[in-house]
């Protein structure tokens, strides 16, 4: 993955979301929806941390098992070894759970789209998911399958989980319906549009831990130790990648804050804060004609 997505194109009037003090969000839910152990990463970790601040409680909720993307010619050490970092990303965030999924990487365009719908349907009606995150089901350029399918049944779960009469099993095993009334779609590909910016600013450190987390892909992960070992062959070094401890997960992180933060800081810059996150939002759209209406001019019948 690259970050040539960002900052997207503006959509529209684009609102900037700043942090809120306090808790306002106590007792509200999100899932983090993603095909692949370092997509959180780089389209939400600052928003994903800003929300949890907020009162949010998270989840994250993977696809694909990423048996094609990692260091060693094994499928079963790739999808272990991704799967662990996405533990340690987890962690890193303040997410409640972690559900994989299990599905094939690469492949999830050939997988039963009822069945993958119904799997996330269950999740957001026993999570009880106000908030998702998650890839733009109708996203500009998208050429990954795993994203634009992983997108398009988040989209058609979140209203179906808030219907009365799909999967009615569900009932009978104490779950209720719940609807998802909002959606935070990432930009995951230049071009892709975006009406709002999440001002991430005081949740840095937290994106460069997400970053880091990813070891077996990405390019960010172990790159920085990786370069330093690099370098120490041809006997140089840069000072920035040592840190206070010279180890690796320094030089790791060290890495990051010296190059992937850039996008964020311009897009940021453009928006008027330090450091930002972009997002085609979709959420309530307050109160209707109709009731506007009513509370002006309706009068008792007696």
């Amino acid at each position: 993955m690259t970050l040539d997505s960002l900052p997207g194109a503006p959509s529209g009037e684009v609102a900037v979301e700043r942090p809120a003090p306090g808790r306002p969000h106590a007792g509200k839910v999100f899932a983090a929806v993603q095909a692949h152990a370092d997509d959180i990463s780089f389209f939400c970790a600052g928003t994903i941390a800003k929300l949890i601040a907020e009162g949010y409680t998270g989840y994250l909720i993977q696809t694909t098992n990423d048996d094609k993307c990692g260091p060693t010619p094994s499928l079963g050490e790739t999808i272990l070894s991704n799967e662990r970092d996405v533990a340690v990303l987890a962690g890193a965030l303040g997410l409640k759970q972690v559900f994989n999924l299990g599905y094939r990487n690469h492949f999830l365009d050939g997988e039963s789209p009822l069945e993958l719908r119904c799997r996330l349907i269950f999740l957001f009606r026993l999570l009880k998911v106000d908030t998702v995150l998650t890839f733009n089901p109708w996203g500009f350029g998208e050429r990954n399958p795993d994203h634009w399918v992983t997108g398009q049944a988040v989209a058609a779960a979140s209203w179906m989980a808030g219907m009365d009469k799909d999967y009615p099993e569900h009932f009978a095993a104490g779950l209720e319906r719940h609807s998802v009334r909002e959606w935070y779609y990432w930009v995951a590909r230049g071009g892709q549009p975006f009406n709002r910016v999440v001002d991430v600013s005081e949740h840095v450190e937290t994106m460069v831990a997400a970053m880091s987390a990813n070891k077996a892909q990405g390019p960010a992960g172990s790159t920085g130790s990786r370069l330093k070992e690099r370098l120490a062959a041809r006997d140089l070094r840069l000072p920035e990648l040592d840190g206070d401890d010279g180890t690796d997960e320094t030089a790791d992180r060290q890495y990051i804050r010296l190059f992937m933060l850039d996008d964020y800081r311009e897009l940021g810059r453009a928006y008027g804060v330090d450091c930002a996150e972009a997002f085609y939002y979709m959420g309530p759209k307050g109160t209707s004609r109709v009731d506007e209406y009513i509370a002006r001019h309706a009068v008792p019948l007696r």
